[in-house]
């Protein structure tokens, strides 16, 4: 196991050379406040709308098993190569985002994803389908764009608050993608989902052009490949973002095993799509509350915050195990979970923030790397899981994740 001996002292982050850039830029952002409430607002909204792309299959994916002629064994592979365009897409497009204009980066970055969409929306074969949701994850990171251009602009006292309010964008997003792909659906097929969405980001991309300022200037001047080598070296040199990392991969395979799988019990309860996605509005409610984790993580309670959100995630997947016979426990454990997982990633994202003021692009796409590791795997797993043995083995194997996860903070926290 990777030596995780640092993580007990997380909280404060170790002493850096700040060079006369970085020093700049921390003057700037205390002299006037540039993450003004609106555009904090802005962020948010284009956050949960980009992110619900890589979403809006999980209420579907019975629906284009059935049009693309494909096992429902197999169909958990679209969330899973949506995730591998989205990590192709962390490690080598969000680094960007310290060395050129924001702006334009997260503008294009929304014609290209608009036309993944109408791809997606008009394949007729799994095999363009799946290559059109590659592509879809690789620029749905404009989202991490984002996230890093909040922490950048925000008052150091103030980073955990404005991240929690960005993130909650992001969760909301997440969750009302489900519900509104299935009403969607409902009314015009699976298809219309992607095309509306394509759409939509063409709409944003005007809006955001006109709306938000370019970027200040870059804290790093280097060029592309010298920082692609320093993303790798992160990982390295790091130990918060290592410790972090495990968490993330963790919290969001337990995350991914939900939310790939429990349409499948739903569909066999003759369930609509519309009826299926609304048990997304279900972890509104914990995302919210979620939200307040970054100002925990200010007050220097991210090692508290993290245990006590492991315990509830490990919880949460008893109600959720009795989703055959009881909607009801279903949806009190979907609000648990939501809860439990948000909180530990807006508390992982301020903890790896403090450590590299002058990096946070580069810090985000290595951080969520391991995020888009855990779903992919979390969601290939979760339908094989149901597939061969059923919810339970669902259930089972979400709870193991989620107490491995919890074992790991207990032994890094001794440390």
């Amino acid at each position: 196991m990777m030596n995780t001996k640092p993580v007990v002292k997380e909280e404060r982050a170790a002493p850096l050379v700040v060079t006369q850039t970085e020093d700049s830029n921390q003057n700037q952002t205390q002299a006037a406040p540039l993450l003004t409430p609106g555009l904090t607002l802005l962020f948010s909204l284009t956050s949960a709308l980009a992110v619900a792309n890589v979403y809006f299959a999980q209420p579907l994916l019975e629906s284009m098993a059935k049009s693309l002629n494909v096992q429902s064994a197999a169909i958990g592979m679209v969330v899973t190569m949506t995730q591998i365009g989205y990590g192709a897409g962390l490690l080598f497009i969000v680094p960007l985002g310290d060395i050129v204009n924001r702006k334009y980066l997260v503008i294009t970055q929304l014609m290209l994803l608009a036309t993944a969409l109408f791809i997606a929306g008009f394949s007729q074969n799994w095999a363009t389908f799946l290559g059109a949701m590659v592509f879809v994850g690789l620029m749905a990171v404009v989202v991490q764009i984002m996230v890093a251009y909040t922490a950048s602009l925000a008052a150091a006292h103030q980073r955990g608050k404005a991240i929690g309010t960005v993130t909650s964008g992001v969760v909301l997003g997440i969750l009302l993608a489900r519900f509104t792909s299935g009403v969607i659906a409902d009314l015009a097929g699976w298809r219309a989902v992607y095309l509306s969405s394509a759409c939509l980001m063409l709409m944003m991309a005007g809006v955001l052009y006109k709306a938000i300022p370019s970027s200040p200037q870059p804290l790093m001047k280097s060029s592309y490949w010298v920082l692609l080598k320093s993303v790798l070296m992160l990982f390295i040199t790091e130990p918060t973002l290592r410790a972090r990392g495990i968490f993330a991969l963790l919290i969001f395979a337990a995350f991914s095993v939900l939310w790939t799988s429990m349409v499948l019990p739903l569909s066999a309860q003759s369930l609509s799509h519309t009826q299926i996605g609304m048990f997304g509005l279900a972890g509104i409610a914990g995302a919210l509350a979620a939200s307040k984790a970054g100002k925990w993580a200010d007050r220097g309670m991210g090692q508290r915050t993290t245990g006590l959100s492991l315990a509830l995630l490990l919880l949460s997947w008893l109600p959720i195990a009795f989703a055959e016979t009881s909607l009801v426990l279903l949806i009190i454990g979907v609000i648990v979970l939501d809860f439990a997982v948000q909180a530990v990633h807006v508390t992982n994202q301020s903890l790896i923030f403090s450590a590299r003021p002058n990096a946070h692009s580069s810090l985000v796409g290595a951080y969520m790397c391991f995020y888009s590791l855990g779903s992919a795997l979390g969601a290939i797993a979760s339908t094989q899981f149901y597939s061969l043995w059923g919810w339970g083995a669902v259930c089972a194997l979400g709870a193991g994740i989620s107490a491995a996860a919890l074992l790991f903070w207990l032994y890094s926290h001794q440390e």
